[in-house]
């Protein structure tokens, strides 16, 4: 489809410099040293039988290789090798200053300053939109968030809330939303119950900071903030609703809660993204389908609301690339709704356009 830009809303350019050495585990620092030594690892398992786990071990490799690259443009390069030229990427960082590890190598406003340099590349940069990010432990007077935002000129905020804190920690709702909001600036949040997890943070409290209903009060008091839960509640929840059984609990169920959130109309600000989740394409893409072609008022709603993401380079552990990905995505959606997920969402989603008025 030569007219349409994609704009992948959900990736990740960092490396092993940003990310403690000691995390998950200090013993596997060597691993990470070495990762030929996780493909052998792969190939003995192989030469036993056990493939399936020989794989699960060869796509870690995959993972670590694209973490080890020399810097962000070596892993946006991978990235678009992937996509048609003009496509456009959300990059979102990561601060893991304070999960509990130790200091990553590279600080993080190192960090925004190369991801700010990468912006302006004259190879690349057309590609990158910008994102900022804070843990509001390691950044209480929101300093370097100001700095990526004002300075930098970053074109939206991603928080992690899982490592260890609140979605309406005292920092964002009096420094950070207010000054989001003004200034018609997005906000990207992980909603998933997999990924990063500060080491002294239990799941409970995990689960709580990640909760969809965590943003309540969020989006009571700043009703005009554009806030997207990614992974449109994450594989394990799309997994229970897939595969539920008697005991099934729909009321506790992510996926359920951001259908019926968005799909409600009393949040006109939620958005959320099908980024990693549909990498497990065949299981969920049925689901997907029915979700964003149902001809209701709540279908309607969650189409204007839903986008295109990958959350490459995590994708790396996934057996499908994010082409194949792609491809799948469109030809089961259909081009209509692709386009709107992939190209009109996103702009409007960025603050690039206003909304159209539907009929």
């Amino acid at each position: 489809m030569p007219d349409i830009r994609i704009t992948n809303c959900h990736v990740h350019t960092f490396t092993t410099r940003h990310v403690p050495v000691s995390y998950p585990f200090a013993f596997l620092r060597p691993l990470k040293k070495v990762p030929q030594l996780v493909r052998f690892i792969a190939w003995v398992l192989a030469m036993l039988g056990q493939h399936p786990l020989a794989e699960k071990v060869r796509r870690l490799y995959d993972f670590q290789k694209e973490a080890a690259a020399p810097d962000q443009k070596a892993v946006l390069r991978n990235l678009q090798r992937h996509y048609p030229s003009n496509t456009r990427y959300v990059v979102l960082p990561m601060d893991l200053s304070a999960i509990g590890h130790g200091a990553p190598p590279v600080s993080l406003p190192d960090q925004h300053d190369e991801l700010s340099r990468l912006s302006h590349d004259p190879e690349v940069g057309a590609s990158v939109i910008p994102f900022a990010t804070i843990d509001p432990r390691a950044d209480p007077q929101a300093t370097e968030l100001a700095r990526a935002l004002d300075d930098l000129h970053f074109k939206g905020v991603k928080i992690y809330p899982r490592l260890g804190f609140a979605p309406d920690d005292p920092v964002l709702m009096e420094r950070v939303y207010p000054k989001m909001q003004a200034e018609n600036l997005p906000l990207m949040t992980h909603c998933s119950r997999g990924g990063v997890q500060g080491r002294d943070t239990t799941d409970y409290m995990a689960n709580r900071f990640t909760d969809p209903r965590a943003y309540l009060p969020v989006m009571q008091k700043f009703p005009d903030l554009r806030i997207c839960l990614a992974h449109f509640g994450g594989q394990y929840d799309w997994k229970s609703y897939v595969k539920a059984g008697p005991d099934y609990d729909r009321a506790e169920n992510w996926q359920v809660q951001i259908r019926k959130m968005i799909g409600s109309g009393d949040y006109p600000g939620l958005w959320t993204d099908i980024s990693y989740t549909l990498f497990h394409f065949e299981d969920y893409i049925p689901f997907l389908r029915l979700f964003l072609t149902a001809d209701t008022e709540a279908g309607e709603r969650l189409r204007a609301r839903t986008l295109f993401g990958s959350d490459f380079y995590m994708t790396r552990q996934e057996a499908l690339s994010e082409k194949a990905v792609c491809f799948r995505l469109r030809n089961a959606l259909g081009e209509e709704i692709f386009r709107q997920i992939a190209e009109e969402n996103p702009r409007i989603w960025l603050g690039e356009i206003t909304e159209p008025t539907r009929s």
